[in-house]
């Protein structure tokens, strides 16, 4: 009986060291975590401050590093968890050898996403906070992972896409923007009058800070079916495309409307047959 009691102890003091030491993994993973993150951030705005490295470039490295730092973590945790049961790595790692060999096919898509964001940072292909068309989306990049890219449809949708369906990127937030405007007029309508209205109305916007060049009155870009189409063109800044063309619209609307010019739009004719 004696002899159980003592067991019994050794086992609670075993059991009670084992429950010590986790509790202690896990406030030091709870502190050190967010700890890390922070001096990651401040330590890469710093450098990047005396380097004139651009913010997106710096919010892209920013995510790539605390991404590979909580994997690191949660590994470095793994091991000394193993290391308060006393569990030899070896076998373990060992083990894991075999099975990565085993797996290893399977995981050549793991091993092309990494690969792939690799080079898709080392060539800048694309950085956080810019509009992208890839891989069948279209939006604007949040995160560029070791594994995944999280890409940010206009309709609110966020996509991960693997690394390695990024190909063909197009990057639209790489120097100025077009801001392009078609508008139609009645065929009745006097074509130089119409164009010296709408450029009138261009020259308004040419002082817009949105305006890097223009715009400007093309001319005639095609004929329909019912009306002739004038064609309004400029460069404005990065992402303000289609916001200047929206304030470019309502003034030519405007326009038209005190030069009573019209803006054809679909008529119905009802014929009446009399018996």
């Amino acid at each position: 009986m004696y002899l159980l009691f003592i067991q019994f102890n050794n086992y609670s003091h075993i059991i009670f060291t084992w429950a010590l030491q986790i509790l202690l993994l896990f406030i030091a993973y709870a502190i050190f975590n967010p700890l890390g993150k922070k001096l990651i951030t401040s330590a890469l705005k710093k450098s990047t401050k005396r380097q004139n490295i651009s913010e997106a470039r710096v919010l892209t490295l920013e995510k790539l590093l605390l991404n590979i730092y909580s994997y690191l973590l949660i590994f470095i945790f793994i091991v000394m968890l193993f290391g308060v049961f006393n569990l030899p790595l070896g076998p373990l790692l060992a083990s894991a050898g075999v099975l990565g060999l085993a797996v290893g096919f399977g995981a050549q898509g793991l091993v092309s996403d990494i690969v792939t964001g690799f080079f898709l940072l080392l060539e800048k292909q694309i950085e956080v906070g810019e509009y992208v068309s890839t891989a069948g989306y279209e939006g604007i990049i949040e995160e560029v992972g070791l594994r995944t890219t999280k890409l940010r449809s206009f309709d609110g949708t966020l996509n991960f896409i693997p690394n390695r369906q990024l190909e063909g990127v197009s990057n639209h937030s790489r120097g100025t923007m077009r801001a392009l405007v078609d508008i139609g007029i009645s065929y009745d309508e006097n074509i130089d009058h119409a164009m010296e209205v709408l450029q009138t109305v261009c020259t308004q916007f040419q002082t817009d800070e949105r305006f890097v060049d223009g715009p400007s009155v093309l001319g005639v870009q095609s004929f329909g079916s019912s009306d002739i189409v004038l064609r309004i063109i400029g460069q404005t800044q990065n992402m303000e495309q289609w916001s200047a063309e929206r304030s470019i619209r309502k003034a030519i609307k405007e326009a038209f409307d005190q030069a009573n010019i019209e803006i054809p739009f679909p008529h119905q004719v009802n014929i009446m047959k009399e018996n």
